[in-house]
């Protein structure tokens, strides 16, 4: 936990990176270096301006060490919802972020921003690990839906939510206020954008009946600009498509769905020298881009999100800043060796503002 020293330490050194890349003056800087030190000797809080919370936000996302797609930090928008009391306002706010961001498939980097801890304390939690993701259900035959989601279906039951039972049930919203019980809301369908999941050549993959939402919206990472923490803080860029087609619909401890491939394009699977697992991979991360696009969502296949990062270092360095990254995040989880970044190196290490995982709220 940090001292009252290092939070204002952290504020002053944010205040004058954040004010020199605003270009303001010198004169402005030092008024709102005492304004910021008077007012926290008085009380022992720090109240970021809405212009110095949307800037932080996005230094935040140029800092964060996993993310491919840091060359668009400076597009991302910020809706500061610091004010929003009840479960229910901060439900609208969160609606109105997932069809802001979806924008009808041509996705928008968004954030919306609840109220900062407060002594230690989270005014606001979201349960979810993203506003948008599927269920997974413990059956006797199995897990039906998304194994990630397994742990936290359980707590949705828990608190009285009924899933269908299919293999692709969108979760409830679940928020908590302050020390109040957590409250479910239902999501809108008609707010949702999912995209059925099929091949531009081999139509037999439709028998998949895959699908995927549209917009990732990562909602348990705690946000920290100047010594201030945001424990809600909802954020989304769009979808490389490898995070679909080798993570979410391939991994074994997901949807595993790389066998139900090899079969459908009668793949040889009786070893693995056939090498039937990369050509599934390929087809299935073929089928994610193609839908996608046919649906007129936003999505990036990883070689360009990779030429994409080429030039955020050329800017960050133009800039005169270090670009940090952790190695193992950034290299896309297929054919990694034929982009830069798997033969380069970064310093993973940590420049704030940025985005930090916390404990979870159940």
């Amino acid at each position: 936990m940090n001292t009252k020293l290092d939070i204002m330490s952290e504020a002053e050194q944010f205040i004058i990176e954040c004010y020199r890349e605003l270009e303001k003056t010198e004169e402005e800087t030092t008024a709102r270096l005492l304004q910021v030190k008077s007012r926290f000797e008085q009380n022992s809080t720090i109240d970021l301006t809405s212009e110095e919370l949307e800037h932080g936000a996005k230094m935040a996302w140029r800092n964060s060490n996993k993310c491919i797609g840091r060359l668009f930090w400076n597009t991302l928008r910020v809706a500061d919802a610091r004010h929003l009391e009840t479960a229910d306002e901060i439900r609208d706010a969160l609606f109105s972020h997932i069809e802001f961001a979806t924008n009808g498939g041509r996705i928008r980097p968004f954030i919306t921003i609840f109220k900062p801890e407060q002594d230690g304390q989270a005014p606001v939690r979201i349960w979810n690990h993203q506003l948008l993701r599927y269920a997974g259900y413990e059956t006797d035959s199995g897990i039906v839906g998304d194994p990630g989601s397994v742990a936290f279906t359980k707590e949705c039951l828990a608190l009285g939510w009924k899933g269908q039972g299919t293999a692709y049930d969108l979760l409830p919203l679940v928020i908590q206020v302050g020390g109040e019980l957590p409250v479910w809301y239902e999501i809108p369908d008609e707010i949702v954008m999912q995209v059925p999941i099929t091949h531009p050549e081999y139509p037999q993959l439709e028998k998949l009946d895959a699908r995927w939402y549209a917009v990732p919206i990562i909602s348990d990472m705690k946000l920290e600009i100047g010594g201030i923490t945001f424990p809600a803080a909802p954020f989304n860029g769009w979808y490389m498509g490898t995070e679909i087609g080798a993570r979410n619909l391939a991994d074994e401890n997901r949807y595993n769905m790389l066998p139900k491939v090899a079969e459908l394009l009668g793949l040889d699977t009786s070893t693995q020298a056939t090498l039937w697992k990369d050509r599934a991979l390929v087809e299935l991360n073929r089928a994610v881009l193609h839908s996608f696009k046919t649906a007129g969502a936003s999505i990036v296949d990883h070689h360009t999100a990779a030429q994409q990062f080429k030039r955020f270092e050329h800017n960050e360095s133009t800039a005169g800043r270090e670009v940090t990254g952790d190695w193992t995040w950034l290299i896309p989880p297929m054919s990694p060796a034929t982009t830069h970044i798997f033969h380069n190196q970064y310093k993973n290490k940590i420049v704030k503002p940025n985005y930090f995982y916390q404990e979870k709220a159940y």
